[in-house]
């Protein structure tokens, strides 16, 4: 996943004359990054088509919207470990770049706007959830409607599109830096070498459109999440003391108990069916499914963190240090930034139950003993869906 700047060109590019150039690796080297390189593009290829093959098959995954987001984020990462990930681990394996300069530039552009359209997408996940647990249920269908939900897809493909091919394939990334670039260039022949090297300005304007702005928010819309699931739990607590002490200390006859100081809004839905035992059992239920759902985004923004900001740190200050970042940093971070498209879909298979159960089907060629257990999304259709906020309506559904 690499995003908007010039890893890519510093992987096989050759380092000023300051430092030296990178040494063609030896055999059992080259065999064994061979080995482990393929590995990762194997297994994001395996597991995006995983994603994607389970919400085509499981019709319980297709009626969320925020699986629309997921099944093309799943697409994007496809395509950085189709057309991106060969053609880099063939240039860091070999030393050399064999396609000439103008597909290097098609190739930088494609790995520019795909990276970039898989982080938007992780980005447009968080604020979707955002809405489905902090606001109430009426404000979240009015907010992610279909035509909403559509432009936000949209904008995930189109916008990387203005920090890739636009400015990539008219050079504005090189104004001001032709002499660096030409310098380089004459160190190895052009046909031999992909050399992307990007000023300050191009350097500032992507890295925040691509990263540093689509983290902010996902960082403000988790930390919503988590204060709305503890005030939940809080709310679930007090039910909870509620439902144990002396029928004596219960509302009287005609009070709803959300009209007591001390009881959440739901409270009266909770009491008007079934008993108390098993209310207090199904929110309590509801609480750790929300729980739950705070903590897998905590999980998969970290992964997100821990994957891309070394490079787009790097990529920001780099220009400011005339270019002097060694290749092996760039290449060690760039490909951190590609693990993540392969990350992503092993933390819904993991994290997520709905989506375990999926792929479970799946790879067991449809074994109906996970079928007969009923997927996780229809058993808790089944049962009552209230709770604060309407949170766990949205979020009975996710983890």
């Amino acid at each position: 996943m690499a995003t908007t700047s010039p890893p890519t060109s510093h992987l096989l590019d050759v380092i000023l004359n300051t430092e030296p150039a990178p040494q063609p690796l030896a055999s059992v080297e080259k065999i064994v990054l061979s080995i482990f390189l393929s590995i990762i593009i194997l297994m994001t290829v395996f597991g995006n088509i995983l994603v994607m093959v389970a919400l085509c098959k499981d019709r319980h995954l297709r009626k969320k919207k925020t699986n629309y987001f997921i099944v093309s984020l799943a697409f994007a990462d496809l395509l950085v470990a189709l057309v991106v990930m060969p053609f880099a681990a063939i240039e860091l394996t070999t030393g050399q770049w064999f396609y000439g300069e103008i597909f290097c530039l098609i190739r930088t552009s494609l790995d520019v706007l795909l990276t970039t359209a898989s982080i938007l997408h992780l980005c447009c996940i968080a604020l979707d959830r955002y809405y489905a647990i902090c606001c109430q249920p009426l404000v979240y269908r009015h907010k992610m409607t279909p035509v909403r939900v559509a432009v936000m897809l949209g904008g995930c493909w189109i916008i990387p599109t203005f920090i890739s091919f636009l400015p990539i394939m008219q050079s504005w990334n090189a104004i001001g830096i032709e002499d660096i670039i030409e310098e380089r260039r004459s160190v190895a022949s052009n046909d031999t070498s992909c050399v992307f090297l990007v000023n300050p300005p191009y350097a500032l304007v992507c890295s925040a459109v691509a990263f540093y702005i689509p983290l902010a928010l996902m960082l403000l819309a988790y930390q919503r999440i988590y204060v709305t699931a503890m005030s939940h739990a809080r709310q679930i607590e007090t039910l909870q003391r509620a439902g144990s002490a002396p029928s004596a200390t219960g509302p009287a006859p005609g009070l709803a108990p959300s009209s007591r100081e001390g009881y959440p809004p739901h409270a009266a839905a909770l009491t008007s069916s079934a008993s108390p035992n098993d209310k207090l059992h199904t929110s309590s239920s509801r609480m750790r499914v929300e729980t739950k759902a705070a903590k897998t985004l905590a999980v998969i923004m970290g992964c997100f963190c821990l994957c891309w900001a070394p490079f787009f740190i790097t990529n920001v200050v780099d220009p400011f240090i005339q270019y002097s970042v060694p290749w092996q940093l760039w290449t060690a971070w760039l490909w951190l930034g590609y693990i993540n498209s392969g990350l992503n879909p092993f933390l819904y298979a993991f994290l997520n139950r709905a989506f375990r159960r999926a792929f479970l089907v799946i790879l067991c060629c449809g074994d109906q003993r996970y079928a007969r257990q009923g997927s996780y999304s229809h058993a808790y259709s089944l049962r009552p869906c209230t709770s604060a906020n309407g949170t766990s309506v949205a979020l009975s559904q996710e983890m």
